[in-house]
């Protein structure tokens, strides 16, 4: 029997806003010390295997509540078969003949849930992989983030952009352009200009992520969506400016100006914190790291934050203090 074994990382928003739904620019790594896995294997009618991360049982009622509010409503088999629906669709529309062959599918996932390293779509991208080697079909790279994308804001009515979807189909370090310049429609789907950068100019990086508080990434977005379709004249020169920034750190990058790129991550972050109504415990996050001489800003919607560190010293230190504010540090693997 064929078992098909596909897998999906967590990302981090290096520079630029964290979705991009606006056409700004952003760069982004993969983060492989988590992972989403989808396993496929043929079966006699199409099963979706429910996991422990769909749960369906609590001890009362106070445990349902408290799962919901760090976690929402949702777990992994919506994504699953919104995943499929449009797969199938998507070939339908372009007159690609499907077997008959069923299937069963599971999943799972570690990747931490609602800080903002984009687990949702891991899980959507490991699927979509499966789906592709099971059926013989070859969505082009170039326009995966896309039909990903789909899947979440037309199917799932998720508040999102491209950015992880881009990252997490490219892997490690890519510079995106969102410009409306750069927009290209090819089978119904939109591209852009995506440029794979070396991962080897990267800085020495930590992510620090709180699990215990969280919010779904849709609370984190929909506010700031409405602002900026109402040119909020604040929103849309944030947004501006996160785009220079983002193509400036792209030349420190190239350049290898560490200096600079601190800079810039600790100016993206103040950025977003004049438009957005933050958590003080994510505000604490940003400080705790900066008080020991990193630079940070969220890695995504936030609950988890990046930034670069000097020394072995440096990141001790933060990994301490962040442990004091019962938040977990890591140095991200961005290559095999």
């Amino acid at each position: 029997m064929q078992i098909i074994r596909k897998r999906a990382y967590a990302r981090a928003g290096l520079f630029g806003n964290p979705s991009d739904g606006y056409n700004g620019k952003t760069i982004s790594i993969i983060v492989r010390n988590f992972r989403a896995k989808v396993i496929m294997y043929e079966w006699e009618s199409v099963d979706i295997v429910q996991t422990k991360d769909d749960r369906a049982r609590f001890q009362n009622i106070h445990d349902l509540a408290r799962d919901v509010r760090l976690h929402g409503y949702y777990g992994g088999i919506r994504l699953i078969k919104a995943t499929i629906k449009r797969f199938v669709e998507y070939c339908h529309e372009l007159n690609l003949t499907l077997h008959e062959r069923n299937f069963a599918v599971r999943y799972e996932t570690d990747i931490p849930r609602q800080v903002g390293l984009a687990g949702s779509s891991a899980i959507i991208i490991a699927t979509m992989r499966c789906l592709m080697e099971f059926y013989g079909v070859d969505i082009p790279i170039y326009l995966q983030p896309a039909f990903v994308l789909s899947i979440e804001t037309e199917e799932l009515g998720i508040a999102a952009g491209l950015q992880d979807r881009v990252i997490q189909c490219y892997e490690g370090l890519v510079y995106m352009d969102f410009d409306k310049n750069a927009e290209r429609k090819v089978d119904g789907l939109t591209r852009y200009r995506y440029n794979r950068l070396d991962p080897g100019l990267l800085p020495s990086l930590y992510i620090a992520y709180h699990n215990a508080l969280s919010e779904p990434t849709e609370t984190f977005h929909n506010d700031i969506r409405s602002r900026y379709e109402c040119r909020e004249t604040a929103v849309v020169n944030a947004m501006l400016h996160l785009a220079a920034l983002t193509a400036q750190a792209q030349q420190a990058l190239l350049a290898g100006d560490m200096d600079r790129l601190s800079q810039l991550i600790d100016e993206n972050f103040d950025i977003r914190r004049g438009i957005y109504k933050l958590p003080a415990w994510q505000i604490n996050m940003i400080e705790t790291a900066r008080s020991c001489g990193a630079s940070a800003k969220f890695a995504g919607s936030g609950g988890a934050i990046i930034g670069i560190y000097r020394d072995e010293a440096m990141f001790n230190k933060i990994s301490k203090r962040m442990a004091d504010i019962g938040s977990k540090t890591i140095k991200p693997i961005v290559t095999k």
